[in-house]
């Protein structure tokens, strides 16, 4: 029963004991927890722990149940393109050409084999990269506190929970403070409920309780929303209350993206333009070209098939599926693959300071006390400590850097920090919260030891650490040689000096103050107190961060510093990364200066409407002292001005502001679970160089996209070229439906999918970021390819079909005469061996022009030379398919016959050499008038 038994018997498992209804795990004295778990106060040894894994298998949920492969397979024979497909084949068969119908067949099982392959593949990495980022666990195990993975858990562990962690197992709590509990995923309750250790009493004629509503019970996927606490796990895997209702799921859905939506729309534009024009053809070649039904219905199936392309959906996945693994390989984890496309469209970064622009990496630089006097100093590192969540376990820090910088320095000091715990035993903890900015614990201290002011109280104190501001504000006295001493105002203001004069060198500032419980208890606990010192950390800027900022910046991207800390130590560490530049003080106004900071007082005292004006003119900002609902004010002040915005966060305060944002980043090293949670990637090495660098693959992936859609459009013209030829001009059909195939399966699938797997190209950080609103298929797109790439190779590949004609001394007027016994099939050989050869001309024209435009279409912007040393094995790859498979068509008998292709003529080689040139011309034309036109365009702009 949950919440009843313990441990379950089984063949496998050793006999725990079992709790009687009448005496379930949250019934019990906590001593008696212990026992019943064959466990001790101090948790597992890790002989035990393995034997108990062994047994009691990984604490991990079973796997969800996904739509069966065979499905999912045949998922990609029927989405809407493919039916397009399957409909064209089967007029094929209705016109007496089974083997077109066959042909158009065999693209679609094709294509719909390697998207199913695909989409397999994605799914695959997406998994395994989940797997690279595991959650762990604080245990204690022989008597160490480590940190262990969360599936390595057994029952009988005991673990240490700090605010932001997702519970990992179900468990008994032994001991708690000031312990809150999300329990939004089990219950859909939003608010947070207090949790503590006593054990629960049964009411008359009451065997059990519901266990979400057992205050000593901590349930797995819950979060811990405050405090801390240390528990004993009971339950673990399937066999926890959240494993309960995971087994009840059968399978899970997922929106669709904004790219799916945009492909989508593609897919609808271009299969409604390709059923018009077959539909225009069919009607045109009926009426007044001549034609019988079946055959116009021949080049009405042809086409279609010239317009639809079939590539398209591999790609996209492909695309996505390469770029994932490119950033997972820079550390940066995509958890959901629609924000992938989001990245490249994001204009605002909002980044916290922490760990993200810094290294994380605390030390404790300087000490700053009313009377320097080695006791004083020795009880402020000894408070810093006491007052302090971090552990010296096994020979290593385990805990925030901050507190574990502060524990550090006390060892080295010369202080043992664990005979300090154990002699002044902790009562009393008030966790640190984001809008107190402080933490404070009661400790047992005799008067007059270490440092003690004599008489200071009862032997019981209360430590506070924190912001320097707000702890001197609830000081009325600073602690000297000869006790307590009133703080007046020319002191305060000493100790602001001396806060701001460390602020400005970067340091994080935390002022420490004490004060005897006898004259402060409950709700004024913290107040009245005698401030003991200020210790100033220095948490030096990663060295990557200043050129990921001047990246963004190149790239159009405003990058706004939001932060908790204190206003000068953010402005000096802004400074030094270069993301403000060097100025006097911070001014009173916010609208004063271009470059400023502005804390959290000031915003709370500008409107809406004011704060929209601030974060549209100024680009440099950096906002301090801001608390988590201010942070997520900003995110909608961005949003509501239009721009797409990306929040980097760690902490369970950051969760809102990380749902709010387009793009929702945490961290994998130093962010709680509730961020994690909350995020759509998580940074692996919590760097902000990271970050930018994922913003690139964001931007390659929607660039690949629009490289092939433009190469894939472009081979539509010139195969639909013939068939406009043959109504307007009354020509013959330069092409047969089965070579427009053959232009498609040879041209289309593996070069489009080497552009998908183009890497980032150089210039791409230096652009503005692409709208959220711009379609993939834009008036750019279809006129690169449709009038310049396409219309290039068109004009080539008839101008070499016309040429056949003409080397064998038909005229324009003579080849119009013999168009109608070419479509009835009476016209003499010689004839027909002519039309042969000029149609393996056209075929092979229009392949070397697409080898052209392959080329032409790794950039919209740069020349073609720019980006030959720019390695990508597989777009060489389809570079070569492109002649190895014409090649294999026009030469290789059995393949000859079957698409009426007969051996090309010496005197077609220059032509074929030439085809790719013309079109690269053409598009280098074309690349060179469009900047012209965008720097006029923006000189007009800044005019």
């Amino acid at each position: 029963m949950p919440g009843g038994a313990i441990l379950k018997e089984s063949a496998q498992a050793p006999s725990p004991v079992l709790l009687s209804p009448s005496r379930p795990i949250w019934a019990l004295p906590l001593e008696e927890v212990v026992a019943a778990l064959r466990s001790t106060p101090e948790g597992l040894t890790e002989r035990e722990a393995a034997l108990r894994l062994e047994r009691f298998g990984a604490n991990k949920l079973p796997h969800l149940k996904r739509r069966p492969l065979l499905l999912r397979l045949v998922d990609q024979m029927l989405h809407f393109m493919a039916i397009l497909l399957w409909v064209a084949g089967a007029l094929a068969f209705a016109a007496g050409t089974p083997q077109l119908g066959w042909a158009i067949w065999g693209v679609v099982l094709i294509n719909g084999c390697f998207s199913f392959w695909q989409e397999f593949q994605a799914e695959r990495t997406l998994a395994t990269l989940a797997s690279s980022l595991p959650r762990q666990a604080q245990v204690w195990r022989d008597g160490v506190l480590k940190p262990i993975a969360v599936e390595a858990l057994v029952p009988g562990d005991r673990v240490v929970l700090e605010e932001g962690e997702k519970v990992p197992a179900d468990c008994r709590l032994m001991e708690g403070s000031a312990l809150m509990l999300d329990l939004s995923v089990l219950t859909g309750e939003s608010q947070p409920v207090p949790r503590q250790a006593d054990p629960l009493a049964l009411k008359a004629g009451q065997t059990l309780l519901p266990a979400a509503e057992c205050a000593n019970l901590l349930l797995a996927g819950t979060t811990v929303a405050s405090g801390r606490g240390e528990a004993m796990v009971y339950s673990t895997g399937r066999e926890t209350e959240f494993g309960h209702v995971a087994h009840l799921t059968a399978s899970t859905t997922r929106g669709i993206s904004t790219l799916e939506q945009q492909v989508g729309k593609i897919v609808h534009t271009i299969t409604l333009v390709a059923v018009s024009m077959a539909v225009l053809t069919f009607a045109l070649n009926w009426l007044f070209v001549g034609m019988g039904p079946l055959e116009s219905l021949v080049f009405a199936v042809g086409i279609l098939v010239a317009n639809v392309p079939e590539g398209l959906l591999p790609t996209v996945t492909l695309a996505l599926a390469i770029n994932v693994q490119r950033m997972a390989r820079q550390k940066a984890l995509v958890r959901r693959l629609s924000a992938v496309e989001t990245l490249g469209s994001v204009s605002v970064i909002c980044s916290d300071k922490t760990g993200t622009l810094t290294c994380n990496r605390m030390e404790l630089e300087e000490l700053w006390l009313p009377e320097e006097t080695p006791e004083r100093r020795n009880f402020l590192l000894a408070g810093s400590a006491l007052c302090n969540n971090a552990r010296l376990s096994g020979g290593s820090l385990l805990g925030d850097p901050t507190e574990a910088a502060l524990v550090q320095s006390a060892a080295e000091a010369g202080l043992d920090v664990e005979a300090l715990r154990k002699r002044h035993g902790r009562l009393l903890e008030v966790p640190f919260d984001s809008h107190r900015r402080r933490m404070s614990v009661v400790v047992e201290w005799r008067p007059g030891e270490n440092g003690l002011p004599p008489g200071a109280g009862t032997g019981r104190v209360v430590l506070t650490k924190g912001a320097p501001l707000e702890i001197l504000a609830q000081c009325n006295a600073y602690l000297m040689s000869a006790g307590a001493v009133p703080l007046q105002a020319a002191s305060r203001e000493q100790v602001r000096r001396a806060n701001d004069r460390m602020a400005a060198k970067g340091y994080r500032v935390l002022a420490m103050a004490m004060a005897p419980v006898g004259q402060n208890s409950g709700d004024t606990l913290e107040s009245n107190q005698i401030l003991v010192g200020l210790l100033g950390l220095y948490d030096p800027p990663r060295p990557e961060v200043p050129q990921a900022i001047r990246q963004c910046r190149d790239a159009g991207i405003k990058v706004t510093m939001v932060t908790g800390d204190y206003g000068l130590t953010a402005q000096a560490v802004a400074q030094q990364l270069g993301l403000l530049e060097p100025t006097g003080p911070i001014g009173t106004s916010p609208m004063a200066d271009p470059v400023r900071v502005i804390d959290g007082a000031t915003l709370a005292q500008i409107s809406d409407l004011q704060l929209r004006q601030i974060l549209k003119y100024r680009h440099r900002l950096v906002f301090a002292r801001v608390s988590p609902e201010q942070k997520l004010r900003l995110v909608q002040s961005y949003r509501a001005l239009g721009e797409v915005v990306a929040v980097t966060g760690d902490g369970v305060n950051d969760a809102p502001a990380l749902r709010a944002a387009d793009v929702g980043l945490a961290m994998g090293l130093s962010g709680t679970d509730v961020a994690r949670e909350a995020a759509d990637i998580v940074l692996l090495d919590d760097n902000f160089a990271t970050f930018v660098s994922a913003i690139r693959y964001g931007r390659s992936v929607v660039a690949n996209i629009s490289k092939f859609i433009t190469y894939v459009l472009a081979s539509n013209v010139p195969e639909v070229a013939p068939f406009l030829a043959m109504v307007v001009f009354r020509l013959p059909a330069a092409l047969t439906v089965l070579q427009i195939l053959a232009v498609d399966l040879g041209t289309d699938l593996l070069p489009a999918l080497g552009l998908g797997s183009d890497p980032p190209e150089p210039q791409l950080m230096r652009i503005p970021p692409r709208p959220r609103d711009q379609p993939l298929l834009n008036r750019l797109v279809m006129v690169r390819a449709y009038l310049v790439l396409g219309l290039t190779e068109a004009a080539i590949s008839m101008g070499g079909y016309l040429k056949v004609w003409r080397d064998h001394g038909v005229s324009l007027n003579q080849l119009r005469e013999l168009a109608p016994e070419l479509l009835q099939r009476t016209a003499e050989p010689w004839v027909d061996v002519v039309q042969k050869q000029a149609s393996t001309l056209a075929f092979a024209l229009i392949v070397a022009g697409q080898m052209g435009a392959l080329l032409a279409c790794r950039s919209d912007s740069l020349p073609v030379w720019r980006l030959l040393p720019v390695p990508n094995p597989l777009l060489w790859l389809g570079l070569l398919s492109e002649p190895l498979l014409a090649s294999a068509l026009i030469l290789l008998p059995s393949l000859a016959g079957i698409f009426s292709f007969l051996p090309l003529s010496a005197g077609d080689w220059p032509l074929l050499g030439a085809a790719p040139i013309l079109v690269l011309l053409a598009d280098t034309v074309f690349k060179t008038g469009s900047r012209a036109l965008r720097s006029r365009q923006m000189e007009s702009r800044q005019i």
